[in-house]
């Protein structure tokens, strides 16, 4: 197959892509996300990819969803940040587009963007888990995405690292989400500013903030980088809650690689070394097993885009039969 079309569907924007089957990018466009309405958001998401139909001569659609999607890659059955339950996407973009259309997982699509054309191109097993805002991520075993039963397996951040711990989003306590993201680097960042600590007080400086609510992950990470002493032990802190997610993963799936990317990654070596020294201390068996390489994710924030696009080429799972 030749040339796809990726949609990122964003809560604030819709970002769509022509790719072509080496995984770049030969035209972009975008388009606001009305996230409040189901019908206006499918309509600017067929907008864009009419616009860029009309000039290049694409074979298929590949959308990125936050959300759970159905097995047969074509049904939303719930998106936490736009209007979606149980809407047939797929079936409704394709009678309009008039060319086939599929739906997958906004992280899925990054991890697959990842290990078509980027940090994992050379393996055949890897997780990959983006640190943002929150936590998302995608696992490929014998090079295939795995996608559960249902479509709805691999939610890494909803993983329970802490019985009764911070209430999560999703409604459950303890979730890694709720310790190694964005979210949480400027939960605590706020509560040791707040607390009066000189050494956060002084972070904030760095930040160029007087108010602890101003505080933002990207600040942290910023002031980390910098070498501001208390950013670099919040980010010290998510790295050893991440590594120790990441051992926990790795035992499930024996991953050759583990990607890792998103906001926070920029942090690069200030994250990435106090996540492979969690990791390696909290995998099982360390001494007697083989230990998954880590990685920066290479794509950036066309990881989604990419992989939709290539997704897009390759035919849905047979559907899943009862016993």
């Amino acid at each position: 197959m030749g040339l796809t079309i990726g949609i990122d569907v964003g809560g604030t924007k819709i970002a769509a892509g022509v790719v072509d089957e080496h995984g770049a990018i030969i035209a972009r466009t975008q388009r606001d996300t009305p996230a409040d309405s189901v019908d206006a958001t499918a309509a600017a998401i067929c907008d864009a990819a009419a616009e860029l139909i009309a000039n290049h001569d694409v074979e298929a659609v590949g959308i990125g969803a936050a959300g759970f999607v159905s097995s047969d890659r074509s049904t939303v059955l719930f998106a936490p940040n736009l209007a979606w339950r149980d809407e047939p996407l797929g079936a409704r973009l394709a009678e309009q587009l008039k060319i086939p259309v599929v739906v997958e997982n906004d992280a899925n699509s990054a991890a697959w963007g990842e290990f078509a054309f980027g940090a994992a191109k050379d393996v055949e097993h890897m997780v990959c888990i983006t640190v943002g805002t929150g936590i998302g991520g995608g696992v490929v075993i014998d090079g295939e995405l795995l996608r559960g039963a249902h479509g709805v397996a691999a939610e890494l951040g909803h993983m329970r690292v802490v019985p009764g711990g911070h209430r999560c989003g999703c409604g459950a306590r303890g979730c890694l989400e709720q310790y190694a993201s964005g979210r949480a680097l400027v939960r605590e960042g706020k509560a040791q500013a707040e607390s009066g600590s000189l050494a956060a007080a002084q972070m904030l400086s760095v930040c160029g903030i007087t108010d602890p609510a101003e505080l933002t992950g990207p600040m942290i990470t910023e002031a980390a980088m910098k070498g501001d002493p208390c950013a670099v032990e919040l980010l010290e802190d998510l790295g050893r809650w991440l590594g120790e997610g990441l051992a926990s993963l790795a035992t499930m799936f024996d991953p050759t690689l583990i990607v890792i990317g998103g906001g926070v990654s920029a942090a690069k070596d200030l994250l990435m070394k106090s996540a492979l020294q969690a990791f390696e201390r909290n995998l099982p068996a360390k001494s007697n097993r083989p230990h998954a390489a880590f990685s920066l994710a290479e794509l950036g924030n066309d990881a989604g885009l990419i992989g939709a696009a290539d997704l897009a080429r390759r035919p849905a799972p047979a559907p899943v039969q009862s016993r």
